[in-house]
């Protein structure tokens, strides 16, 4: 569907948004090597490199590579990595006080380091598109974002919590004891709910959204669904709510895979899981209203090129991360793989129509100035 159909049908076409956040992968490991299909798309070209030791100038480098496959173990994506993948430098409190460019020169050193096993070859690899066939029609199709990063230079939950909060609240580590009590910020889910407005999580494994203590309460009991028994059937009636989060399988279980992309969960399941989320989206009767936001969590440790921005950055609050770093969250974390999948883009154009953009902000801007007022 052409942006001029788009105009003329309706002021305001978008009424659903679906959210589903993968994990652990970096924009280059995943859709770097799709600027084969469009040029447009920052990603590599196989002069990339990253040296083995920063510290050393005669140092031998490791070139990006379209070799990836099965990863084990699972590379380095502490608070701590990835400040010596993003700035050369291992942390410390000496380091900390000094400033480095991103220059994004760390990654081989630091899986170099790391003690269960990680490689240099490792992170500095990514997957040739028809290893990702879902991901390479999309990529036709749709819109591929090349400039989002993930929130916090950081692992999993810290980047999660950000999704629908636009905090951690401090966290910036898998602290299982506070994520356990619930995090306590207000997040999208009641804005949505205080604004007339609907939201559903379809699940395949314990949501992570329940880290959020608000979503605990029972008055949102009805707003959690399981993804095999109910998602299908709601799309197919057209019962979508204005926003929907979907939770795939975080972890191995006995009858099935997960599908989630965390190395070293296999890439094939995720790519299944994808193509079934969105042939779902696309046969139901609200396909013409829905954004699918396709995205991950963090980088999970593997090489990207473009700079993090390091510069700018607002703080969400107050509130600093633990000792001894005492993050101040005024940094972003590594570019991670994002697609934009809606009738309203224009296929093969691989830019979001602005239209889009402004049909979203008209639909949650009383959501956002109330979370930001909070």
């Amino acid at each position: 569907m052409s942006s001029s159909s788009a105009t003329s049908a309706t002021p305001y076409p978008i009424k659903t948004i679906v959210v589903l956040v993968q994990e652990n992968r970096s924009f280059d490991h995943m859709l770097g090597w799709m600027k084969s299909l469009n040029p447009e798309i920052d990603g590599v070209t196989g002069s990339e490199s990253n040296p083995v030791s920063t510290s050393d100038p005669n140092s031998n480098r490791v070139h990006f590579s379209d070799q990836s496959g099965f990863v084990e173990p699972d590379p380095g994506h502490t608070i701590e990595d990835v400040y010596e993948q993003v700035f050369g430098e291992p942390w410390s409190e000496v380091s900390a006080a000094k400033e480095f460019p991103p220059r994004m020169e760390g990654f081989a050193q630091n899986a170099a380091k790391q003690k269960k096993g990680s490689t240099a070859e490792t992170v500095m690899n990514g997957y040739k598109p028809d290893l990702l066939p879902v991901y390479k029609e999309l990529v036709k199709e749709f819109a591929v974002c090349d400039r989002w990063f993930a929130s916090v230079p950081g692992p999993t939950q810290p980047n999660r919590l950000y999704v629908h909060s636009a905090t951690s609240y401090g966290l910036t580590t898998q602290d299982t004891k506070k994520l356990i009590g619930g995090l306590p910020q207000k997040t999208i889910f009641d804005s949505l709910d205080e604004n007339g407005l609907s939201f559903g999580i379809y699940y395949q494994y314990p949501p992570s959204t329940l880290f959020y203590r608000n979503l605990r309460k029972l008055k949102y009991t009805d707003n959690f669904h399981s993804f095999d028994l109910k998602f299908k059937k709601h799309c197919e009636e057209g019962k979508l709510p204005n926003y929907v989060v979907i939770e795939q399988r975080y972890f191995d279980l006995s009858s099935v895979p997960a599908n989630d992309d965390h190395p070293s969960h296999d890439i094939a399941e995720g790519q299944k899981f994808v193509k079934e989320v969105y042939e779902t989206l696309r046969g139901s009767p609200q396909w013409n209203e829905i954004l699918f936001v396709l995205t991950y969590d963090e980088h999970g440790g593997f090489y990207d090129h473009v700079p993090t921005p390091v510069v700018g950055v607002p703080r969400p609050d107050d509130i600093a991360g633990p000792e001894p770093m005492k993050f101040k969250f005024d940094r972003l974390g590594v570019r991670v793989p994002t697609i934009i999948i809606s009738p309203w883009i224009e296929a093969g154009k691989g830019k979001i129509n602005i239209y889009i953009l402004y049909c979203l902000s008209m639909m949650s801007q009383n959501i956002c100035q109330d979370i930001n007022e909070n």
